[in-house]
Order: structure tokens, then C-alpha cells, then sequence
């Protein structure tokens, strides 16, 4: 009997409180998903200082069943361009609003999640995509240094 009386006080408990959810921080902060499925991430401070369009439009390219979560708590301006690529890619798309899309600039602003555990890493778009991170960096540019310094290798 000690089973059907657990049983009945987790229901109620249920009731009160709602269904308990696993890992609901880490939910909170993925805008719904969990870090395993996320393929990328943009920041509303990166969302702020850069067009990453470019970064939307490869990773939905590699993975056209992906979903793309939106913070719509943000202005329209900032979030216009991601809406309509998706569109134009047939991706599937959602748009969070209330109190969990947060507008502070370590929130979240896009995620592009998978259905599935995917487990990729980096997820941040500035990791993962930064323009100072292109092969343009790989060979450090020579200093212009004097004739005297090059002829006796001072």
C-alpha cells in the first residue's frame, strides 16, 4: 500500500506544482532545448553588433531538418532577416516570447536545434563562425622594419 499512496501524493504534487521538467535551467536558457541538440547559438549582444546570416543560412544548409527558435522578445529589425531565411530555406521556425526569451545581452537570440541529440561543439556563431577566425589570420603580416634592422639582424 506504501506504493499507491506515493503514487497518489506525486500526483497531487503534479497538480500543485506541474510536472516536473529535467534540466529546466538549462531549457531556460536554450529557449526551450536542451545544449546536446543545439547546433548554433546567437547571443543577443552578437545578434546587436552583426549580421550573421551568412553563419543562419550554412547551418541550415548542412542541416535542413533543423528548427529555428527565435527570441521575439527582441525588435523586429533584428530578427526579420533570420524569420524570412528560414522561410526561403523551408525550415521549420518558432518564436518565443514571455518570460523565459530574455532581452539581456548573454541571453539567447537564435538557436538551431536538431530533434535529436547532435552534441556539437563550439554552438556559439562568434566561435564558430568569427570573421577574424577566417584563414586570413594564418600567416601573420611581416612588420616593416628599417634596412639596418634586416641587414644586421638586429
Amino acid at each position: 500500500m506504501p506504493d499507491k499512496k506515493s503514487e497518489i501524493d506525486q500526483r497531487i504534487q503534479n497538480g500543485i506544482y506541474g510536472t516536473p521538467k529535467i534540466k529546466p535551467d538549462e531549457q531556460r536558457h536554450y529557449m526551450g532545448t536542451f545544449r546536446e541538440r543545439v547546433w548554433l547559438t546567437i547571443s543577443v549582444a552578437e545578434i546587436n553588433n552583426n549580421d550573421w546570416s551568412f553563419a543562419v543560412r550554412e547551418e541550415l544548409t548542412k542541416h535542413p531538418d533543423s528548427l529555428v527558435i527565435i527570441n521575439g522578445n527582441l525588435a523586429d529589425h533584428l530578427t526579420r532577416n533570420y524569420i524570412m531565411l528560414a522561410n526561403q530555406m523551408q525550415v521549420q521556425f518558432t518564436i518565443k516570447t514571455g518570460s523565459d526569451a530574455k532581452t539581456t545581452p548573454d541571453s539567447l537570440a537564435l538557436v538551431i536545434s536538431d530533434h535529436k541529440a547532435v552534441y556539437e561543439s563550439p554552438v556559439d556563431v562568434q566561435k564558430k563562425y568569427s570573421r577574424s577566425n577566417n584563414n586570413h589570420n594564418s600567416v601573420s603580416p611581416k612588420k616593416n622594419s628599417s634596412i639596418w634592422k634586416r641587414l644586421f639582424k638586429i
